[in-house]
Parts: structure tokens; C-alpha cells; sequence
């Protein structure tokens, strides 16, 4: 059965509203069209690896070489286990349905998709490389997911609920539908809760376990039940996991309350019982090492079997020569399931041994893939890691792109730091998904040994406990990041500040060198801010603990790199030194005893404050100490020059504080209806946004202290929001699933999209491309491109009735748009303008305009010597290699073959060939009479005095090479006239910018001509008269202007 998939919502975009200007213009807005967004376009979703329970396929290429395959929802990730897991391919088109199961079969992977209602689609598809190739026929009645795919022989078999699926595989066609009489009351114990296998030289012959611990031995090719296995024990519950052996017709058994057993099908018999397994954690998956070694004392005998539960984070080895033993462990090869409602994934979903290697391979609902390598030469029952592919094992909670350093970064807008449930702290980059890593905690496994936790995972005290708790707040600047260099020394991690000894002190002389840290995170239920080192991705050397030891809330990084500020949930704010870990101060400030005695004896005599301590502009005065925050500091700031500290509390207050003196300088009062939940800071025009309950956000100029814009969400409270990379826009994520976008200048929302969830971060990269969105309960982060980088920015307001709904960025791109696509693609709204404006070509006569001209035109045409000195070619081209003789010729005239006299005159010889590039003496005075350039050149000026010359559109029309050649080429009669032009274009006050990169080529080209005539000297001189006259007025108009707004700072 093929599916026709219908176009998403955003591909048909809804008529945008505008003015009324005519009849013409009138648009039916009763019409609800699904709108796309007009500044953001879905890419892909980034930091899936192995999100679900679906198991991994594998499919060797080879001796040495395998696939790792991994299911992410909707789509399938190949991964290249020579190279590294690199990510080699991602399957297009989607499924309609979250996939359920996999199955690698020659080069090719199976992959059936289904919804978990009954009445929902489903299917099995076959891609290869990427692309869907085929599709597995339908049964008549599909009423159950396939949760396992079997291919042997000439079956395609999927394990359903309660039914088996068999399709022949040549075909593609299905063949029959198995399934089991009733075996309980009701129904029950009907559930192929252990899977299916088949067993090596069984011809036809399928296993599939059962809920009651039975064992059912099916014949493909008769459609009949042909043997039933019991269970030892009644009590031994359902079968939870089968693998036949490497030995011929054994079997192993894993039971969800009984032991791990290895049984033989020809006999019926138990062969082997190993240890009851506890019912928390039942085996889920077995694999045989099949290269012969790692067994037996010395390590050269074969017969060592893994096991893994979907409860435990542990891998556990046996020894099964001489009755069976186990022999290992490996703990916390993944990450342990929460106990509590925090969302943090855990488990092991699936392990295998690969064909004649002496490596393992485990993925878990930790959304990580693992390999794992034993070593040859010194014998160990436990393997190391090999290779690591990861992400979040929790919903993201924060997100940060990467500022750029003090002398400017490559990586600007690269690297995106994401925090997450699960206590880590990742960075990814969108250039190179290799890249991406996580920030080291140090070594966990050896923290557990010290403290007893290694191996106790299933009483979820596991080695994951040791990690930093929910990371909820991120700050971060690199002006004084140390980059990949080390740190001389041991270095401890996330020692106390205040306990630091003077070991640890020496280390901040040594840091002065090498850098410092320079990411700060808070942590949820935790007092202390803990530092990171960005270059060496790990932890750093410091905890910062709050003044009143109560829960972080908030942190901030001076712009300069080198203090962190905390602030708590019980109003403190404290600022710590990066490079030392000291404490530098407090806001507000610390009395010491003497200033406490002196100013109660003040207060006691006449109430004389400390006037050398305190504003004289301010209407409010504060005494030192004063002015502390009496609820959570929710956010705090730095401003450029280290002048000024912003906080804003959950007591309605914000609050600007004296960086260093720690006064309170003025503060705002929004309280008691609107509570500040986040501070965003925009360093360029030093605005502060508030974001607040209620669905506010105001916006305040740091230097008049007042409130400028207030921006309003409706019943709508803001997720996270951020600021624009030019600082336009403000981009919040509301609780109603919708991502508003306000243009600063006019206040007005100017876009607005509605996603499947709602977002609880948001972060725009510096450069403007990107905007990474975290969605509710999701592992994954979701990158969109910015529209405007290449179009105009939108400016017609919405209103909340026009709100689009949008579909999210995937996995494998599909339905999304890179930056130029994006930017390129086609919509309704581009033949309407955002407002009623007519087009002008000069808003006023006194007005200096540029031109329309792009900017990397104009560019070019002034560097236009350099460009072609770096393209020319390094070497003279090549002669091509003649070819062989017995080659046939691809011409006639290369024939070998005598020419006919007879026919020299119907097909003469054809010309010697000669070169296709002009020859042009730029030299040459003369010019064709019909040249464009000289029919505009010799055209009179228009009658009106405010209209350009033809001449000037004409150039701007050109592309830079021409317009060179044009203007090098001009006879000594022209040069004069050129010069007025651009005169008479220079008092027009029109072309600005074009005019002086003209002119700079003028001169370049005919310098010695000006010199020479005293004509054309004289034409020039007035064109620098006329410039030098609109500089000084330019000039005089700015400094009015300044002292205008100095003037009104100051009054205000």
C-alpha cells in the first residue's frame, strides 16, 4: 500500500493583511489560510542520537567495517562504526508514524512505522542508503504495531502484540498472519512479550516467547504450531528476551521473575540455569561474543554471553564453560532511569556483539550509542569504550549561543551550549555534527568506586547521581577563555571558594597565563553556581556558594570575563573573582563593624546620611546596605564598562546597583500585578527586557533608567525570550505553544507562530542566522534559519487573530529550508507591502540618500584590481593530453582521412581557430559611436533641477567590470563632462556612496590626465568643494544632534 503524504500547513502561506488604499487592495480575512512565518523557516532538529526504545540493527559491510542504524522518532540515522560512529546517512522521506522496529537485511534496513491507535497507519518501509527504495505489502487487517523485525531465508516476519506477520522476501508480498489460540482465561499470556528468533539450520522454523513463559516453534512454510516449550516453574513469569547461541540448538532464556537459562530445542531439555535475576531489572537483550576468546581463565576459550536490562544501566558478563559463572560487570555503561518525574531517560535498550570482533555495541533510552572494545594482549572480563555517540538524556532546559571573544571569534554563531534535566552541558556545532561534545564532569566512574555507588545502578544510586543537578540558568563570556591549552598542575573541579586552600590559590598566578573559566551555571535545589572551562570543555575549578545559602536562581558574567554574580532565592546577590574564586562583593554592600557603629551613631544625632556615597541626581537616597532584594533575584546583568549592575526580584523591584561600591544607585518598581520572572541584557544599545507574569515584557534604556517599550503577550506568559542580533527585535516563547516577535522601534508584533508544544527555550545566534528552540519534554534542539538575512524584514503589525500554526524542524531536514532556500522560497506575501508608504526616490531635498546599489557591488568595483590579481590563474593552462590512436576523433576536421577536390568548394576548409577573448587597448582613445555609455555621457542634463542624469542610472545598472572598463575608457574630450556629472549627482544629494567609488576609480584611471589640463583640475576641484561643504554640514547636523540628546540625558 503506498501513501500519498499531503503538503504541510506552512506550504500554502495566508494573504497578509495592509492598508486600504484601493479597491485592489481589499482582502477577504475571513478566510483561515495556514500562514508560514516570514522571518523564520524550519532547518533541522539537532542532538538526537537514540531517543527511543526501538533497538539498533546492525549490518556489516565486510570483515571489518559495520553500520550502526538508530532509530529518532520519524527517521533512521546510519552511523559509520569504522570512521568513528560519524553520522553517514539520515532516511527521507519520513514516516508517517514514529517508527517501532528496524531490521538491516543486504544493505538494506526495514523499518515499520505505526500509531498507538488502533485505527492509525501503519507500515513497513525499505531504504537503502538513506532513501526509500520499496514498501512491504499491508496485511488485510493491521490492528498492531510490529515491535520486531525477523529476515531469514525467504520470510520477512514482524512480531506484533498478540499476532505474527510473515511476508516473503523476495516479493515483498504478505504471506500469512500467525497467531496463537487462546492460553489463559480471557486471553491472557497471549503477549509476545520475549520477541522472536529463529534458530541457525531450522529450516522455516520461528520462536516467538510469550507471556506465560512459554516458547511457541512455528513453521513458516505449513502456517502451523509445531512445538510449545514450558517453562520449569509456573512462577518464572513471561518470557522477556531469547538468543540462540553459538552452539548448535541452544537457546538462551531470560524470564522476567526466574533465572537466565540456556536450553536445548532438540531436547527440550535445561542445559544450563544461571542466577536468578531481581525483578527490578529483568534481562531485556543477550548477545555472544562469536571470535572465540574471552572466556576461561586465560581468555582464549569461547562462550562468553552479555546481558542488559531496560531497568539497569549495567552490563553484565558470563562465563558459560563448566555450568556457567558470571564474570563481570560493567557498570554504568548508561544512564539510569529517574526515579522521580524529572523526564531523565535511562536504560539499556539493546546490546550486541559484532560477528567475529571482540567489540560490543549498546544504545539506551539515554539517547546515547556506544561501542565497546576488549583487549587482546592483557586479558579483561570488562571492556573499555570505544567510540561515544550522545545527547541529552533529558528535556533541554536552557539554551546559549556563543558570544564571540574580544578580538573576534570563528566560531561566532557556530556553537550553541544547551543545559538539560540531566544535569549536563552540552556544545554543539551546527557546521560539523562531529564536533558537537559534552562538557566533562570528571571522572564519575571513579568518584562511585571512592563512595561505594559503582554497580549499584538499579537502586538508582548509580554513578549518574554524582553529576551536577537540573542546570536552570547559563551565563557566559570569552574574553578570558583559556582555549584548549591545560592548566599547569592538578586541578580540582567545583572546589569550594571559600574553602579554598593555598594550593588552590597558586593556581589563579598560573591562570593569568593560561586563561580562566568561563561559562557559570545555576543549579535547581542547589546553593552553589558552578564555573566551566569552555576551551577544554570540562568542569572548572570553583563553586560559588549564595550569601544567605539559599537556591541559586540567576547568574551573570561581567562582560569582561572576569567576575561571576549569583543571585539567590532569598534576595542576595553576590560577585565572585573567575581567575581566584574570591568573594569581591556583595549588593548590596557589606558593613563592616566600624560603619555599622558610626551610622547608627549618625542616625541617632541628626539622620545625616553619606552623602559622598550617594547619587545627587537620584530622587532616592540609600545608605550602604540598604536596598536588598526581598524575594529570588531572577535575573541579573553587566553592563559594558562594569558600571552598573541590573537585577530584577519576584518582589516586583529592579534594582541598578553600583558595580563598585555595591550601592543602590535607582530602582523601578512593577509590582504587586506584574512579578519579573527573566532578565535579557542587549550589551550594543544597553537595553534591559523584563520579562514579567501577566504575558509583559518591558524594555529599559540602561541610561535614562526608564521604561521605553512595554510589549504585551495577551494571557500568555513568556517561556524565555531574547533579543535580535541587531537588537530589533525581542523573540519570546509564550505558555501557549505560540513564538511572538515584537519590532522594537514601533512596539508592534510583527509575527507570530504556533507550535505543536510549547518551547521552554529559546536562543538567537550573534550572527543573526540561526534561532535554536527547545520544545517541551524533547531531547532534541530545532534550528531555524532567519528569512531577513537575504529579504526584508517585516514591519506590518498582527494582530492575534493571524497567529500561523507551524510545523518544527525533523531530524532529517525534510520540509526544512537552509539559509538560502529560505531566503529564496516563494511566497503570497512578498507581492504585498508591509505598509501604505509610497515609494520615494528622496524623502527630502536636504537629505543626504544612498543608493540602492548593493553593498558588494560597489565593494567590488573599488577592489575590483585586488579581486582580479588573487583570481589570476598560477600557472599558464595546459595543453590537453592527445589521445590515443586508436581513440576515433570527436571532430571531422581531425580526420586523417585525404579531403575530396570535388567537394573543396561546397565544404571549405574551415578557418585556423584563434582566441575567443577580445582584445581591448584601454589606451585607445577611441570609442564605438553607438557605446550606450557614450550616447548617455553626450545627452543634456533634464530640465528639472532635481532629476539625474541618464548617465548616472545607466552606470548603476552595470556590473563592477563594466562600469571599470567604462570609466577607464573614457577619451580625454569626456573626462570633463564625467566630473560635472557626478558634480551636479554630489548637490543632488542623491547616490552618495556610488559617487565616491566612482570618482575613486575616475582618479585611478586618469590621475596624470587631471594634473595635465587645467579644465579638467578645475572640474575636480569643485566636485571636493561641493564634497567638503555636505561634510561640514553633515558634520554641523551631528553634533546638534548630540548635544540635543546629551541635553535632555541630563535634564532627565
Amino acid at each position: 500500500m503506498h501513501l500519498t503524504l499531503s503538503s504541510s500547513q506552512h506550504d500554502v502561506p495566508q494573504k497578509a493583511k495592509r492598508l486600504k488604499l484601493s479597491t485592489r487592495d481589499e482582502i477577504n480575512h475571513n478566510e483561515n489560510h495556514a500562514r508560514a512565518s516570514k522571518i523564520f523557516a524550519p532547518f533541522r532538529t539537532i542532538g538526537l542520537i537514540s531517543p527511543t526504545a526501538v533497538p539498533f540493527t546492525s549490518l556489516p559491510l565486510g570483515k571489518t567495517t559495520f553500520q550502526i542504524t538508530t532509530s529518532v522518532g520519524r527517521s533512521l540515522q546510519t552511523y559509520d562504526l569504522r570512521r568513528g560512529l560519524n553520522l553517514v546517512f539520515i532516511t527521507r522521506p519520513q514516516t508517517p508514524e514514529p517508527i517501532t522496529a528496524t531490521r538491516a537485511w543486504q544493505e538494506r534496513i526495514c523499518a515499520a512505522w505505526g500509531g498507538e491507535d488502533g485505527t492509525s497507519d501503519r507500515g513497513v518501509w525499505v531504504f537503502s542508503r538513506g532513501k526509500k527504495v520499496g514498501e512491504l505489502e499491508n496485511p488485510p487487517v493491521f490492528e498492531e504495531n510490529v515491535e520486531q523485525i525477523l529476515i531469514f531465508g525467504n520470510w520477512v516476519v514482524g512480531c506484533c502484540s498478540t499476532k505474527i506477520e510473515v511476508w516473503k522476501s523476495a516479493t515483498l508480498e504478505h504471506y500469512t498472519t500467525l497467531e496463537a489460540p487462546f492460553s489463559g482465561l480471557k486471553g491472557t499470556g497471549r503477549h509476545l512479550t520475549g520477541g522472536i528468533c529463529n534458530m541457525p539450520t531450522y529450516l522455516n522454523k520461528l520462536l516467538a516467547g510469550r507471556e506465560d513463559g512459554t516458547i511457541e516453534i512455528w513453521n513458516l512454510s505449513s502456517n502451523k504450531l509445531v512445538y510449545t516449550i514450558l517453562p520449569a516453574a509456573s512462577d518464572y513469569g513471561a518470557v522477556t528476551a531469547m538468543q540462540p547461541t553459538p552452539a548448535m540448538s541452544l537457546l538462551a532464556i531470560a524470564y522476567a521473575n526466574g533465572p537466565l537459562t540456556i536450553h536445548d530445542i532438540r531436547l527440550d531439555k535445561e542445559v544450563i540455569r544461571l542466577k536468578s535475576i531481581t525483578d527490578s531489572a529483568p534481562v531485556s537483550s543477550i548477545s555472544f561474543r562469536t571470535d572465540g576468546l574471552g572466556a576461561g581463565e586465560d581468555g582464549r576459550k569461547s562462550g562468553v554471553m552479555a546481558t542488559s536490562s531496560l531497568s539497569s544501566g549495567d552490563v553484565t558478563f558470563w562465563d558459560l564453560n563448566s555450568g556457567g559463572r558470571k564474570m563481570g560487570m560493567l557498570p554504568g555503561a548508561h544512564s539510569v532511569p529517574s526515579s522521580d518525574q524529572s523526564g531523565v531517560s535511562g536504560g539499556i535498550s539493546k546490546l550486541e556483539f559484532l560477528p567475529g570482533q571482540a567489540v560490543l555495541i549498546t544504545s539506551g533510552l539515554d539517547n546515547a550509542l556506544k561501542s565497546w572494545i576488549f583487549e587482546e594482549q592483557v586479558h579483561s572480563p570488562i571492556p573499555r569504550i570505544l567510540h561515544v555517540r550522545a545527547g541529552h538524556a533529558g528535556p533541554v532546559s536552557a539554551l546559549e549561543f556563543l558570544p564571540p571573544d574580544s578580538e573576534g571569534t570563528e566560531a561566532n554563531g557556530k556553537w550553541l551550549m544547551s543545559a538539560s534535566q540531566d544535569g549536563t552541558l552540552w556544545g554543539w556545532s551546527l557546521r560539523r555534527d562531529g564536533q558537537s561534545t559534552e562538557l566533562s564532569q570528571g571522572n564519575i566512574q571513579a568518584k562511585a568506586k571512592k563512595r561505594g555507588l559503582w554497580g549499584n545502578s538499579t537502586q538508582y544510586q548509580g554513578p549518574e547521581s554524582l553529576k551536577a543537578p537540573k542546570i536552570t540558568c547559563i551565563a557566559s563570556s570569552l574574553n578570558r577563555d583559556g582555549g584548549i591549552g591545560a592548566l599547569p598542575g592538578a586541578q580540582g573541579i567545583w572546589n569550594k571558594a571559600n574553602k579554598s586552600n593555598g594550593k588552590i590559590k597558586s593556581s589563579a598566578a598560573d591562570s593569568s597565563m593560561t586563561g580562566w573559566e568561563s561559562v557559570v551555571t545555576g543549579h535547581e535545589g542547589n546553593e552553589f553556581a558552578r564555573t566551566w572551562f569552555w576551551g577544554r570543555k570540562r568542569a572548572g575549578r570553583w563553586a560559588f556558594p549564595t550569601g544567605d545559602g539559599t537556591e541559586v536562581k540567576s547568574v551573570a558574567v561581567s562582560p569582561c570575563g572576569t567576575f561571576a554574580l549569583i543571585g539567590s532565592a532569598g534576595g542576595s546577590i553576590d560577585m565572585f573573582n573567575l581567575q581566584s574564586g574570591m568573594h569581591r562583593q556583595r549588593f548590596p554592600a557589606r558593613l563592616t563593624q566600624f560603619q555599622a557603629k558610626q551610622l547608627r551613631l549618625q542616625q541617632l544625632q541628626d539622620e545625616i546620611t553619606l552623602e559622598d556615597e550617594l547619587d545627587p541626581k537620584d530622587n532616592q537616597k540609600y545608605r550602604r546596605g540598604q536596598g536588598k532584594h526581598i524575594k529570588a533575584v531572577t535575573g541579573l546583568a553587566v553592563d559594558n564598562l562594569n558600571r552598573t549592575v541590573v537585577s530584577c526580584g519576584s518582589d516586583g523591584k529592579i534594582k541598578f546597583w553600583d558595580f563598585a561600591t555595591g550601592l543602590l544607585r535607582h530602582e523601578l518598581d512593577v509590582g504587586p500585578m506584574r512579578v519579573p520572572l527573566k532578565l535579557q541584557f542587549y550589551r550594543p544599545s544597553d537595553l534591559v527586557a523584563i520579562g514579567c507574569s501577566g504575558g509583559s515584557i518591558y524594555v529599559i534604556d540602561l541610561q535614562t533608567k526608564r521604561i521605553v517599550r512595554e510589549l504585551q503577550a495577551h494571557t500568555s506568559e513568556a517561556c524565555d525570550f531574547c533579543f535580535s542580533s541587531d537588537g530589533r527585535w525581542i523573540v519570546a516563547a509564550c505558555t501557549d505553544a505560540v513564538i511572538r516577535i515584537w519590532d522594537l522601534p514601533t512596539g508592534h508584533l510583527i509575527d507570530a507562530s504556533r507550535l505543536a508544544q510549547k518551547c521552554t527555550a529559546i536562543a538567537l545566534s550573534n550572527s543573526g542566522e540561526f534561532f535554536a528552540t527547545a520544545r517541551e519534554g524533547n531531547l532534541g534542539i530545532d534550528i531555524w534559519t532567519n528569512r531577513t538575512l537575504f529579504t526584508s524584514a517585516p514591519t506590518r503589525p498582527i494582530s492575534e487573530d493571524e497567529i500561523a500554526d507551524l510545523e518544527g524542524p525533523t531530524t532529517s531536514g525534510e520540509g526544512g529550508q537552509n539559509l538560502l532556500t529560505a531566503s529564496l522560497s516563494d511566497s503570497s506575501e512578498a507581492a504585498l507591502p508591509d505598509t501604505a508608504i509610497p515609494s520615494m526616490n528622496q524623502l527630502s531635498e536636504d537629505m543626504i540618500t544612498l543608493s540602492l546599489v548593493p553593498k558588494a557591488r560597489w565593494q567590488t568595483l573599488l577592489h575590483l584590481d585586488l579581486i582580479r590579481a588573487r583570481n589570476k590563474p598560477k600557472s599558464p593552462p595546459k595543453a590537453p593530453q592527445k589521445a590515443p590512436f586508436f581513440l576515433p576523433s570527436l571532430h571531422p576536421s581531425s580526420s586523417t582521412t585525404t579531403p575530396d577536390p570535388a567537394n573543396a568548394l561546397t565544404n571549405p576548409t574551415p578557418p585556423e581557430p584563434s582566441s575567443r577573448i577580445l582584445k581591448t587597448n584601454l589606451s585607445t582613445p577611441s570609442r564605438p559611436s553607438s557605446d550606450p555609455f557614450t550616447t548617455f555621457l553626450h545627452q543634456s542634463p533634464p530640465s528639472s533641477s532635481t532629476e539625474p542624469h541618464p548617465l548616472v542610472a545607466h552606470l548603476v545598472s552595470l556590473p563592477p567590470s563594466a562600469a571599470s572598463l567604462s570609466i577607464s575608457s573614457l577619451t580625454p574630450d569626456e573626462l570633463t563632462a564625467f566630473v560635472e556629472i557626478l558634480t551636479r549627482q554630489l548637490r543632488l544629494k542623491r547616490d552618495f556612496e556610488v559617487g565616491q567609488v566612482w570618482m575613486s576609480v575616475f582618479l585611478k584611471a586618469h590621475g596624470d590626465a587631471v594634473v595635465g589640463d587645467g579644465e579638467l583640475a578645475d572640474a575636480v576641484g569643485e566636485w571636493r568643494e561641493e564634497c567638503r561643504k555636505e561634510m561640514e554640514r553633515l558634520g554641523k547636523l551631528v553634533r546638534g544632534g548630540l548635544g540635543v540628546v546629551g541635553f535632555l540625558r541630563g535634564g532627565l
